[in-house]
């Protein structure tokens, strides 16, 4: 059980910027850490939900409260799959071969095709929510972080990673697919049954996650952090776009 409290406090503390009071970094904990993922996505989900009724309770402007709804994601994970966004833009964007594209991914320094599609990025989510309908269900924003984070789970532990990610030496876990697919199928039947209509937006992410990992995962042939970061960061996008055109 301990090993298990370790590794939810190092997943907190390693893929959420909100701040984490148990620090604590446990080897034996390490593969695990990832099976608390989507709980954390829950947590990150509970916080956007608070925001938009807050939002809705004071009747902020609908700009301010779109920029409020579409900037949390990001800074609630430090940036850390806005990064992975945009390495992965660059590398894939360049349309050079294989060697070329994965030492792009791991350039520090940042392409143009990445801050093009940052911008758009950020634009298209403040669009989206600013032109949410009042009567929205936000209530499905709560799932929408967990689905996500699960398909990252599935992806990561699922798919052949590259070389030279840090998932590279780390052992299938057929338990913990399993575990993580059942969470995800309790998260999708969860938003269909409390927010009615609004639950497609959790298909719009599993769409759009599916179709962003595909891109990076072919482009680059084989998955790690960053490709997660960028398929995440679409997915949620997705979302979005099905929340607010309902």
């Amino acid at each position: 059980m301990k090993t298990y409290l370790h590794a939810f406090a190092m997943c907190q503390s390693m893929f959420c910027a909100i701040p984490c009071p148990w620090k604590v970094w446990d080897e034996q904990a390490r593969g695990k850490m990832l099976l608390f993922l989507p709980l954390v996505g829950l947590e990150i989900g509970l916080i956007w939900v608070i925001l938009a009724q807050i939002c809705r309770l004071f009747a902020l402007p609908t700009l301010v409260t779109g920029l409020i709804l579409a900037v949390y994601p990001y800074l609630v994970t430090g940036f850390l799959h806005l990064d992975g966004f945009m390495d992965v833009t660059d590398a894939v964007k360049s349309w050079r071969d294989l060697e070329r594209r994965r030492e792009i991914l791991k350039d520090s320094h940042v392409g143009s095709f990445a801050v093009i599609n940052l911008v758009l990025l950020v634009v298209a989510q403040f669009a989206l929510f600013s032109s949410a309908a009042d009567e929205a269900d936000s209530l499905i924003l709560l799932f929408v972080p967990a689905v996500s984070r699960c398909c990252s789970v599935l992806a990561v532990t699922g798919l052949k990673p590259m070389s030279t990610s840090q998932y590279a030496n780390r052992e299938k876990q057929t338990s913990h697919l399993i575990v993580t697919a059942l969470l995800l199928c309790v998260f999708v039947t969860a938003g269909f049954l409390l927010c009615g209509k609004y639950g497609f937006a959790l298909l719009g992410c599993l769409a759009g996650y599916g179709l962003a990992l595909r891109r990076g995962y072919r482009s680059l042939e084989g998955m790690n952090g960053d490709i997660s970061g960028y398929a995440l960061t679409l997915g949620e996008l997705c979302a979005v776009a099905v929340y607010a055109l309902l």
